[in-house]
């Protein structure tokens, strides 16, 4: 598999939802060079990073809200 390959269909990983690859019209995919292509991956998993961490706090204050409903 070529490295341009491979990265795009990381891409197509990390832009679902469901962990199933979305399909990415290969034409779009032409315009970009391999440098771009490596942006465009490290800027999503940044970008689910921070909606892991955002999340993270959500549910440890629900949690928290929990644990003082209980008593």
């Amino acid at each position: 598999m070529e490295e341009k390959d491979y990265i795009i269909n990381e891409i197509k990983s990390l832009i679902s939802s469901t962990g199933e690859q979305t399909e990415i019209n290969p034409k779009f995919l032409d315009y970009f060079d391999l440098e771009e292509l490596y942006d465009i991956k490290e800027n999503l998993l940044r970008k689910k990073e921070l909606v892991r961490e955002n999340n993270k706090e959500f549910l440890e204050e629900i949690y928290e809200k929990t644990k003082i409903n209980e008593i």
